[in-house]
């Protein structure tokens, strides 16, 4: 069918055509010239193009990308108000919000990304041990199975410089400060008696199973204002927030046996450990040292619920353990020796809540509750300990902006302890109650991803020495290349004395120190090297006349010393397929004058030098995990009364080679072997001399050697969960 234009005069057939081109022609002008062109250029705060930056309107397909000078430019038919979006990896978007027709010949400069992996950040004194963490020293898995420390995380970091091995003892010595000079949180929350009670030459053991933790923080100093009561180091352990799957784990071990098992819903979970550790089938084939009349028998179990909530996570941590014993040990001024007897019951409770409250502000808040008792037989002597302590935390938390951070929060310490001591006819009580509350602010100020500066105060009460501590604290962090940074520490610490002190004596002041920190760290594919020098300045110790702290001893806070030195750190896993290892080594000086010192000198727990070499190998063929630790100690001072010096003499170096092979039967069945110090290095960590002289006028002595040279574990760990491939590796 023809058009009906062709039925039309020829003029009137010209006329419509020209109308229809002018219509065209107009539509066509009228969309081309009501289109705004949008251009600029995108450089760095240096002045550097960005090439291939992207650049847009939100909401439109309309765009650009950067050219090689870095410059951009584009057309839109959009009018009014619109928001240009610039982008590139590893910097910070930009956006501009205006009239479209402002947006010609703009110059916009990007900032770095400071959020990104490669920014700096601050690690002046603190190890990471997180699965999450940019950097991490260790991970979890490493806290279980170094061969030397026996599934306690306090004997792996003992491998990590800054710490001295005091064998006999168990517990963490960090830059010449003693153990009590080392606090441990759990979620942030305090714990006021994280190790297990023993006696002289039986070394301690960490309280809490790391079949619940999968990130640990270890600060040998300079750490954040949020901590307090702590000299020397704080380390900071944290459970598990979201379980990947309900299984049951069993471990039946030359020592004892171990059941944990975790449920999992929707949005809450469920996860318990229990262990029974009973070491008198061991003593029977490997006889140590001491006269047991009862070998050491503990039960332990601890358990974590967690509930998602809106906007958090809710979680209720407890534990309870018990332990007891009895043994008659060697002393050379009783030929019969002395009788000793523990019964220990410690009950912790933990329940916090991490949450986002909206406009970039979040809230941690917490508490926790500690219930111990000991009760303690020397001889005749009765001793019967008991302590209620409490911790409540808030910390608030506002997210300004990807550079500037503010935190603070309040709280408080309570610790109700008393003590009945009983001897022949004497029936003291002693005790005391103190409640310290404090108060903390801290700002984080990233300049760029090179330079970040964190910067806080802390205020802490003590109500039974009735005075407040301020406590100014930095830290700043350079990027000085690809891989390296710099990071400085400074800050004051204070703690109050410990309860051997406070039952006896309560005009005294906190003690402190000043930390002083500088930090190198590189990281690049699977390797880290560290290299930190500190200097601590202690004052206010205790110092106090008399043998032992007893009721009729005089105190004071007159104490002072110094701890210097540095600790180097290198670790890697890729270098060589299969083998993992890290290196560490630690040099201090120190001198103290405080306790019954007669002059400042080197505590009889610092060892000058410290090394440890740990290594792990997985043999594909073999279906096992092999791995060694050897760990050295230069002496340690001792006083020798044939002499008029004081602790001016060294016990012989620390050496020690443990061993450990882990052997997947199948994928979740495992038999595991461990043996510490393998080649029986008879080691000494100090002497008793006699009270009296003998007849040459000679004060006789006996070495203080472990208890036993070695010691030999054997377990079989069996995990049941649904997937089929985990196992306990990660618990031995």
């Amino acid at each position: 069918m023809k058009s009906q234009i062709h039925n039309y005069p020829e003029n009137t057939r010209k006329m419509v055509r020209k109308t229809l081109i002018t219509i065209i022609a107009l539509l066509i002008s009228t969309i081309i010239f009501s289109q705004t062109t949008i251009s600029g250029k995108v450089t760095d705060t240096k002045g550097e193009a960005i090439i291939g930056a992207n650049v847009y309107l939100e909401g439109t397909y309309d765009g650009a990308t950067s050219d090689d000078h870095g410059k951009f430019a584009f057309s839109t038919v959009e009018t009014g108000i619109q928001t240009l979006s610039i982008s590139f990896l590893s910097f910070e978007t930009k956006t501009i919000v205006d009239n479209v027709s402002k947006f010609q010949n703009l110059q916009i400069k990007l900032r770095e990304d400071v959020e990104s992996l490669d920014a700096v950040i601050i690690s002046a004194g603190t190890f990471e041990a997180s699965d999450n963490s940019k950097v991490s020293v260790l991970k979890p898995l490493d806290v279980v199975t170094t061969a030397s420390a026996l599934g306690d995380y306090v004997g792996a970091l003992q491998t990590l410089p800054g710490t001295s091995n005091v064998a006999e003892d168990g517990r963490l010595f960090v830059r010449g400060g003693n153990a009590d000079e080392t606090q441990i949180f759990i979620d942030g929350i305090r714990v006021f008696t994280p190790y297990t009670p023993t006696t002289n030459n039986i070394p301690t053991r960490g309280r809490y199973s790391p079949f619940l933790f999968d990130g640990i923080t270890f600060s040998t100093g300079g750490y954040s204002s949020e901590f307090g009561q702590a000299l020397s180091s704080i380390l900071l352990l944290n459970t598990i927030d979201e379980p990947d799957q309900e299984k049951t784990d069993i471990g039946i071990m030359s020592v004892g046996a171990s059941l944990g098992n975790t449920q999992k819903w929707e949005k809450s979970s469920l996860s318990f450990s229990a262990s029974y550790i009973n070491l008198a089938p061991y003593l029977a084939i490997f006889e140590d040292k001491n006269e047991w009349k009862t070998p050491f028998v503990g039960a332990q179990g601890e358990t974590v619920f967690r509930q998602k909530l809106n906007n958090g996570m809710l979680k209720f941590y407890a534990a309870f353990d018990a332990t007891k014993f009895e043994l008659n040990q060697e002393d050379i001024n009783y030929e019969e020796g002395i009788d000793f007897k523990l019964n220990n019951n410690n009950f912790y409770l933990n329940t916090s809540y991490k949450g986002v409250l909206g406009h970039n502000w979040t809230m941690s808040s917490g508490v926790s509750y500690t219930y111990a008792k000991n009760k303690t037989g020397i001889e005749t002597t009765e001793i019967n300990d008991t302590e209620n302590s409490a911790h409540v935390k808030l910390k608030l938390k506002k997210r300004f902006n990807s550079r500037f951070k503010l935190s603070f929060g309040a709280e408080q310490f309570i610790t109700d302890f008393d003590e009945n001591y009983k001897e022949d006819t004497i029936d003291e009580m002693y005790g005391f109650n103190n409640n310290i509350t404090a108060a903390f602010a801290e700002a984080d100020v990233i300049f760029s991803k090179n330079i970040a500066l964190k910067v806080g105060v802390r205020a802490d009460h003590s109500s039974i020495f009735n005075s407040t501590d301020i406590a100014p604290r930095a830290a700043l962090a350079y990027k000085s290349s690809k891989n390296g940074q710099f990071s400085l520490a400074y800050g004051n610490f204070f703690q109050n004395p410990n309860s051997t002190i406070l039952k006896f004596e309560h005009n005294l002041k906190a003690q402190k120190t000043s930390h002083y920190i500088i930090n190198y760290q590189y990281v690049n594919d699977g390797k880290i090297f560290r290299a930190e020098a500190y200097r601590k300045d202690y004052d206010n110790l205790i110092k106090f006349d008399g043998e032992f702290e007893t009721f009729a001893t005089n105190f004071e806070s007159t104490g002072e010393g110094y701890a210097q030195g540095l600790d180097l750190f290198w670790r890697d896993n890729t270098s060589i397929k299969n083998l993992d290892y890290w290196i560490s080594y630690s040099y201090l000086d120190t001198e103290r004058d405080y306790r019954n010192y007669t002059t400042a000198a080197q505590p009889s727990y610092a060892t000058n030098h410290n090394l440890s070499i740990v290594g792990k190998y997985w043999i594909e063929s073999l279906k096992s995990q092999v791995g060694f630790d050897y760990g050295f100690s230069s002496g340690r001072p001792y006083t020798n009364p044939n002499t008029t010096d004081f602790l001016n003499e060294r016990t012989k170096p620390f050496n020690s080679l443990s061993l450990n092979w882990a052997y997947l039967l199948d994928q979740q069945k495992i038999l595991y072997f461990s043996v510490n110090n393998v080649l029986g290095f008879k080691n000494v960590n100090g002497y008793q001399y006699a009270d009296t002289p003998n007849l040459n006028g000679q004060f006789s002595r006996r070495a203080l050697t472990p208890a036993a040279d070695q010691f030999f574990f054997v377990g079989f760990f069996w995990t049941i969960s649904e997937n089929g491939n985990d196992n306990q590796l990660n618990n031995l």
